[in-house]
């Protein structure tokens, strides 16, 4: 019968021979999947899956950027859209503008001289006209539309200065918008106050002050071509002026 010491030393025995069995050095040397599947991811790949996160980041840019571009565009078109209201003005017609008066002094006599209506419709060809006439001085123009609004445009030489008796007019006539756009300004809203714009100072060499100008343009009771003959006739154009608009 085995005894109780016999059976210690063999339970020994084979604790030995399976820890030996288990020892590092007689593993088997090959990787185990898992490494050799973490080898096989080389740096090669790294890169390559770097670069695919990069041009996913390029794409997401690009398609922001297109984004931005796309509401750039949704607002330039409502720009367009609002400076397309404004290009809608109809021209005035020969029977609503009164008049358009060229006034000039040759060889110190003063001259007022009928220009074509048209010019009350277009600012920059009026002062290309304006340009052409050999006065003293240079020469100044007094256009009045429907009895509502005058212009006043002084030209001498490479100088050019305007006035308008009603900034609102420029939501309804050509002229006063394009004196708006002329002097840089905004269009006024339609339900304000009529107010003068441009030059205030434009005849003050001629005898009549801002303070006049502002005054006699600010007068509702009268209309437009009225109140123009009265400008001629503070610069002492007053009866050339008249021969003139009798000649309409």
């Amino acid at each position: 019968m085995e005894t109780v010491r016999q059976s210690k030393e063999r339970a020994v025995s084979t604790y030995d021979d399976e820890l030996e069995a288990f020892r590092p050095e007689d593993r088997d040397e090959d990787a185990s999947p898992l490494t050799e599947d973490i080898d096989e991811f080389d740096d090669d790949d790294v890169e390559r899956a770097q670069d695919s996160d990069d041009e996913d980041d390029d794409d997401e840019s690009d398609e922001s950027d297109d984004d931005e571009s796309d509401d750039e565009d949704d607002e330039d078109d409502d720009d367009e859209d609002d400076d397309d209201d404004f290009d809608d003005l109809d021209d005035a017609t020969d029977d609503e503008i009164d008049f358009v008066v060229a006034l000039y002094r040759e060889d110190g006599e003063p001259v007022a001289q009928e220009m074509t209506k048209q010019l009350a419709n277009d600012l920059d060809e009026l002062i290309n006209q304006l340009a052409r006439i050999p006065g003293d001085a240079g020469a100044t123009a007094l256009v009045s539309v429907a009895g509502e609004f005058f212009v006043i445009c002084r030209v001498r030489g490479r100088n050019v200065q305007v006035f308008c008796s009603d900034g609102v007019a420029a939501n309804d006539w050509p002229l006063a918008r394009d004196v708006v756009d002329y002097l840089g300004l905004e269009v006024a809203d339609p339900d304000d106050d009529p107010e003068p714009i441009g030059d205030l100072e434009i005849l003050a060499d001629q005898g009549l002050s801002e303070f006049d100008l502002v005054s006699l343009a600010g007068n509702l009771e009268e209309d437009s071509d009225v109140l123009a003959a009265q400008v001629a006739e503070k610069v002492k154009f007053g009866v050339p002026f008249g021969r003139a608009i009798d000649e309409i």
